[in-house]
């Protein structure tokens, strides 16, 4: 268990490193803060290493009730999060630009890019610089291998509600 925790804290330091550079770079246009939880929404799943990081490092949390059904059960009564210095992956990059690439029905690929409607003010992501957003892709084959290599291979995911001891 200390290597897994190991290894995620390691991924999530270099994660947070590369959230910190964007959140600089798009400073004028992100708004969100600590009670904005339009994001954490519920039935969000991780996979089991998370899970596993999670219980190990919340375990007090996980004693307590959930946040009532329809947002993240990580929610207090104020819509802060209870785990945040312990969050999982898909939370530390909430709200940035985000791109991907997808390939259409004729083989080509193709480039999309969204964001958080509450910080679409400034330019158009279309004319935005590549260096302005966060690539999703990367950092998701790099969770994947550490979930094959902690827990057997298996590509499970578990919601996050079920963490909480019932």
């Amino acid at each position: 268990m200390d290597s897994l925790i190991q290894a995620l804290e390691a991924f999530y330091q270099k994660v947070d490193e590369n959230v910190h550079k964007l959140e600089e770079l798009n400073r004028a246009r992100l708004h969100c803060k600590a009670g904005c939880a339009d994001c954490c929404l519920d039935g969000i799943t991780v996979f089991e290493a998370e899970a596993a990081y999670i219980r190990h490092k919340a375990e007090s949390v996980l004693k307590e009730k959930p946040h009532p059904t329809g947002k993240c059960a990580f929610l207090d009564e104020d819509d802060r999060c209870r785990i945040y210095a312990f969050r999982p992956y898909v939370c530390r990059t909430q709200g940035l630009p985000l791109r991907w690439f997808e390939y259409n029905e004729s083989g080509i690929k193709v480039e999309y890019r969204d964001i958080c409607p509450l910080n679409e003010v400034g330019p158009e992501l279309q004319w935005m610089d590549e260096k302005y957003f966060w690539e999703i892709g990367p950092a998701e084959q790099e969770l994947a291998e550490l979930q094959q290599k902690f827990k057997s291979g298996r590509l499970k995911r578990v919601p996050l509600r079920e963490l909480f001891y019932k």
